[in-house]
């Protein structure tokens, strides 16, 4: 009997301790971000942060190490990979940086945290924070067009222009 009372108030205290550290993640504020839907494609307008040297070498969330030097962004919305155009607000700089790391912790209201490198093509190393606006790079595959050098023979029913009316076309051009 007493095993069993023991067992039950184990399992009630773990119960309200389960609670109690969800509610707790649950009230964490999500970040100020304010979708701008322009031309059709979503851009954000929202805070971004910095990170440099004390994350230098750390593994990031795509599995490589960290590099303050290149020009690299951190958040939780967008995928890995994605290329971004990000614009200071305060002073129209902007810079292209890849998504390669997951950040910044959701309680901090920021979008974004840029890498040292994009912050100070960004202008805003001294004050630690600006206002951003984020919009992706479309990228697409380039493909080589393909030419043939060879001439190729007039359908069958043109005739050839006299060359006299050949130079005054020409001209006119």
């Amino acid at each position: 009997m007493q095993t069993k009372l023991r067992m039950a108030g184990l399992l009630f205290l773990t119960f309200v301790a389960g609670l109690l550290w969800t509610t707790a993640l649950a009230a964490a504020p999500k970040p100020k971000i304010k979708q701008v839907i322009f031309g059709g494609k979503p851009q954000f307008v929202g805070i971004a942060s910095w990170y440099g040297q004390q994350h230098q070498g750390l593994k990031m969330a795509n599995g490589k190490p960290f590099d303050r030097r290149k020009l690299t962004a951190a958040a939780w919305n967008l995928p890995l990979g994605t290329v971004l155009r990000v614009v200071n607000l305060k002073n129209g700089k902007s810079v292209v940086v890849t998504l390669t790391d997951r950040g910044p912790h959701p309680r901090l209201n920021r979008v974004l945290d840029l890498s040292e490198a994009a912050a100070e093509k960004l202008g805003y190393l001294k004050e630690g924070l600006t206002s951003v606006f984020i919009s992706r790079v479309p990228t697409g595959r380039l493909e080589s067009a393909k030419i043939n050098a060879q001439l190729t023979e007039p359908p069958a029913g043109v005739e050839e222009q006299p060359a006299a009316e050949k130079a005054v076309v020409t001209a006119s051009l």
